[in-house]
């Protein structure tokens, strides 16, 4: 009885690893500030990968093999950012990262990663960020740049030369007022002031009455939320009725919300083509993966999907999409994201090579404006 017992024993103990053997995991981190001011972004895309991960694995996974998941909440805050992102690396032996949500968190990962030979795919939208190249280091929001081209070229076709900066004092605010600086010089734009406010403060008043006194043809306000809704709506009861851009750091419905829509009645901003997919041609090539994308978010967490847990979707399959063609090393999944091109993700169709670790341009965006408490196309 005892011998049967023993044989039966390692029988179970062959199958077992057999199993194991035949059902490797492929680990993914992600990095989202989930809670805190910067939960409007983090909250979606940690939502975003979740479901996409659930969806992968009950389809079979990738290649085979079963997508753990590590996700983890900065709370925004640039600390724990880098030292979650170790844990994923030392503890949890991640494969990649996903996050972190924004400019200034992954700034501060980005040592990290380069020296532990991770591929990260930042969330955040700085320019510095991927510019210059870092070997691990990728980005799935467009850079800054593009964005404040973006509003640039609209506003030429308006005749606003006149411009009128209000940024926020962080790593994203900082990032877009320096390019917005170089490219009007570049593009016949006159700055006529340049105010800058906290991520904290609760009342523009003061930098919008310097504002007025410059007579600006518009107003660019750059940062996210709740900062720029505040601007809105000092504009508002101060009477100004100069044209206002924001980035596309609130190109969400919660902007709308937060500013009230008859305050944002009329706000121009570039926008991924997600917030206006149900009007765009139905020939883009985004058309069909954005609906998707929206209906199954809805339908999984009740409430319409947004830009920023685009960043997460578009990261999610830049990676996938590296293992399927390369490999699930960190290595392989480096060198299978540069190989990418022509990828269609949410925020826009991705080109990457070792110089280009972005692979976004102009046609990322749309110039959207708020009417009647929704957004319409800019004309």
């Amino acid at each position: 009885m005892g011998r049967l017992v023993l044989i039966v024993s390692v029988l179970l103990l062959i199958v077992t690893a057999a199993v194991a053997q035949a059902a490797p995991t492929v680990r993914i981190g992600g990095l989202f500030a989930a809670t805190g001011p910067a939960s409007f972004l983090g909250e979606p895309e940690r939502n975003t990968l979740e479901m996409l991960v659930q969806e992968m694995n009950a389809a079979g996974g990738v290649n085979g093999a079963k997508i753990e998941l590590f996700i983890y909440d900065t709370q925004g805050d640039v600390t724990k950012a880098v030292q979650l992102a170790t844990k994923l690396i030392k503890n949890d032996k991640v494969v990649a990262i996903i996050g972190p949500s924004t400019t200034g968190e992954s700034m501060a990962v980005i040592p990290l990663a380069q020296r532990e030979r991770i591929p990260l795919i930042s969330c955040a939208a700085g320019v510095k960020i991927t510019e210059p190249v870092k070997a691990w280091v990728f980005k799935t929001p467009a850079n800054d740049q593009v964005a404040a081209e973006k509003i640039y070229n609209y506003a030429a076709k308006k005749g606003q030369k006149r411009i009128a900066l209000l940024t926020v004092s962080d790593s994203f605010g900082s990032s877009g007022r320096e390019q917005l600086k170089a490219l009007a010089a570049k593009k016949g734009f006159t700055i006529v002031a340049d105010e800058v406010f906290s991520p904290k403060d609760t009342d523009m008043t003061p930098q919008l009455t310097k504002i007025r006194a410059a007579n600006p043809a518009a107003i660019i306000c750059w940062g996210t939320n709740p900062g720029p809704a505040v601007v809105t709506r000092n504009m508002r009861q101060l009477g100004i009725i100069t044209p206002l851009y924001q980035s596309h750091g609130v190109a969400s419905k919660k902007f709308i919300e937060l500013a009230g829509a008859s305050s944002a009645e009329g706000v121009t901003l570039p926008a991924g083509k997600l917030a206006v997919y149900d009007i765009i041609s139905k020939k883009d090539p985004q058309a069909k993966l954005l609906r998707e994308y929206d209906q199954a978010y809805r339908k999984k967490y009740g409430v319409e999907a947004s830009t920023f847990g685009g960043y997460a979707y578009d990261g999610f399959q830049l990676v996938l999409a590296a293992i399927l063609n390369s490999g699930a090393t960190p290595g392989k999944i480096r060198k299978g994201i540069e190989q990418i091109h022509k990828m269609v993700g949410v925020s826009g169709v991705f080109t990457m090579s070792p110089t280009e670790h972005n692979g976004l341009d102009l046609s990322a965006f749309e110039m959207v404006q708020v009417s009647k408490g929704d957004w319409v196309l800019a004309r």
